[in-house]
């Protein structure tokens, strides 16, 4: 139960609801009770009128008697349907109030976690399984919810059904009472037992059903590859055998709450055998009436419920505590990028890289080593490497969504670190180099950015100097079109180009773009390039790229080898040097020549 202390603080928060549960299970626990009482005192009376009537046989008095009993009858039924009627109306009372608390916890629980994932670094995302936090933000929580709304529900109801029973037994016959709930100790060495097997076997459901989660996930993302290499019946296979683990996994805790189940109503029929025998003996000795063994008879079958569920409590409270586990183990994952206090209403940009080297975290291979350079304000700098050379990381760092081992990103002579991170990140336009577009319209998608309320023209204009108007308004909805789940429905060039265009919109101070030209013509790219040359205008501007094209024009350029600053200087002096520039320039036009030929 340790795990599941973490939504104690739920409980306060719903303790109204809590509180009227209570009072509700115990009203219609009161309303169960009285019933059994009831029956035992029409079996008396029943039993007394008939020896009254024997006596009175053939006189005018057995029939008045006849009548009595008649009446007496009549009204016993009248008060166990009413007692029925009112049992039944707390019960959807409490119902309401237990029920509705857990979709109360369940909603607050849910957006708690997915706030804590936004305050979540990049390096917790690269180490976790999208199907994994997907699983523990909807099948986690809900088998919490389970545990927060059945299981506290049933858990109070056993409790006051336990009280209330086994007081009213207590009150007529402690001897029989004694000896019908002596099974109890037995039951309660069952219960401990066997649910540390359930919780054992509840975690293992859990995580083969995280990794079915990642999988499926994975699949629908990679659907393409998956099809051009014809994998199809490879991945059906292996989903089978996950699948099949999955099944074996579960049965063998269904297997567990089978035999636990018939193991407590045994327990039950034992005490009802014990009730009837024991009670028999009391009634030939005149200690008790045939009505009260007809009562214990009823106490005993009000306890069969409470005490079959027991099982199935046990079990969602052992799942709840499994999957609460994992929740925590998210919540209590603390960010590694914290925000600064500094508000500025608007930036100069000005950039300065202080001996920033940056590890990668398993591997410990250093993805930049020891980089220094200044960016000025206003102007443009392009950063150019193969593959591997460190761009991203860099990138990732001058957006502090990374922060050094070691080193200093300043900006305006500031600590970046110093910066709160919202108004930071509100006055800069990045162009990822994995383009992701959200499952909603082209205009939604470029707008997506802006905070405040935008214009039909402010998103044509960031279309047309991203070169990606005309085909928007080739599409039948134009920039009303959806571009379908991470904008399958366009081409490698046009995501890009929205991403582009969802970038300047917002007329950032400082632009970045993260060889974001990489699946357009040359043609385009020349046009985009000279759109963002206005653009640019007293703002500084960032290139990051693996084509010489995108970053020629640029003011300076710095070339990166293994995390390293290699060569440094405008485009007409690196190709002067000789070097690693000169080289990819010599190469990129060779491969623009085969194109051509």
């Amino acid at each position: 139960m340790k795990h599941l202390k973490t939504i104690n603080k739920y409980f306060l928060k719903y303790s109204r609801h809590l509180f009227l549960g209570i009072l509700f299970v115990t009203i219609s626990n009161l309303f169960g009770i009285f019933p059994a009482q009831i029956i035992r005192n029409a079996l008396d009376v029943v039993a007394h009128n008939l020896n009254t009537i024997h006596l009175f046989a053939g006189y005018d008095l057995m029939v008045e008697e006849d009548h009595l009993l008649s009446y007496s009858l009549l009204l016993f039924g009248i008060i166990l349907i009413l007692m029925a009627i009112l049992k039944g109306v707390f019960m959807f009372f409490m119902r309401q109030m237990i029920i509705v608390m857990s979709r109360h916890v369940e909603y607050d629980q849910k957006n708690e976690i997915y706030a804590h994932y936004q305050r979540l670094g990049l390096d917790f995302y690269n180490q976790n399984n999208t199907g994994d936090m997907m699983n523990r933000i909807s099948e986690d929580v809900g088998r919490v919810r389970m545990y927060v709304g059945p299981a506290v529900m049933y858990s109070i109801n056993m409790l006051m059904m336990f009280i209330l029973v086994i007081w009213a037994m207590f009150s007529v016959n402690s001897k029989l009472a004694f000896f019908v709930l002596l099974p109890l100790p037995l039951m309660s060495y069952l219960v401990y037992h066997v649910h540390d097997k359930i919780n054992r076997k509840s975690e293992a459901v859990q995580a083969k059903l995280s990794d079915i989660s990642t999988f499926i996930q994975e699949t629908f993302s990679g659907i393409r590859v998956l099809k051009a290499y014809s994998r199809e019946d490879s991945f059906v296979k292996t989903y089978h055998q996950q699948s099949s683990e999955y099944r074996d996994q579960s049965m063998d805790l269904v297997k567990v709450n089978a035999m636990f189940m018939p193991s407590m109503l045994l327990l039950v029929g034992v005490s009802t055998i014990l009730t009837i025998y024991i009670g028999s003996l009391q009634v030939i000795n005149g200690q008790i009436t045939v009505g009260n063994i007809a009562e214990f008879v009823i106490y005993v079958n009000m306890l069969t419920w409470p005490v079959a569920s027991l099982g199935w409590v046990v079990s969602i409270v052992q799942r709840a505590a499994a999957s609460q586990q994992r929740i925590n183990e998210f919540l209590k994952t603390e960010p590694t990028i914290h925000s600064g206090s500094y508000c500025p209403a608007s930036i100069n940009a000005s950039i300065e890289l202080k001996n920033v080297s940056v590890s990668f975290v398993h591997s410990g291979v250093k993805a930049l080593d020891n980089i220094s350079f200044s960016v000025s304000a206003g102007s443009s700098l392009g950063i150019i490497g193969k593959t591997g050379s460190g761009k991203s990381t860099l990138v990732n760092t001058l957006l502090r969504l990374i922060d050094p081992d070691s080193g200093e990103v300043m900006l305006d002579n500031r600590n970046l670190k110093d910066y709160d991170l919202t108004a930071f990140r509100d006055r800069v336009g990045c162009v990822p180099q994995e383009v992701f577009l959200f499952s909603d319209s082209i205009v939604e998608n470029i707008a997506f950015g802006l905070t405040k309320n935008y214009t039909t023209d402010q998103v044509e204009q960031a279309a047309k100097d991203a070169v990606v108007y005309e085909n928007v308004m080739e599409f039948p909805d134009g920039f009303n079109t959806v571009v379908g789940e991470r904008g399958i429905t366009l081409s490698g060039g046009q995501k890009q180009r929205i991403s582009i265009a969802r970038a300047i919109i917002k007329c950032p101070d400082l632009l970045i773009f993260d060889d974001c030209l990489s699946a357009v013509d040359t043609i385009t790219e020349e046009e985009i390039l000279s759109n963002l040359n206005r653009i640019m205008k007293n703002r500084t501007t960032i290139f990051v790229s693996h084509r010489i094209s995108t970053v020629k024009n640029a003011e300076r350029i710095i070339v990166l080898d293994q995390g390293k600053i290699v060569e440094e200087g405008t485009h007409d002096s690196l190709l002067k040097l000789g070097g690693h520039y000169a080289e990819l320039h010599e190469m990129q036009l060779l491969e623009e020549q085969q194109l051509l030929e």
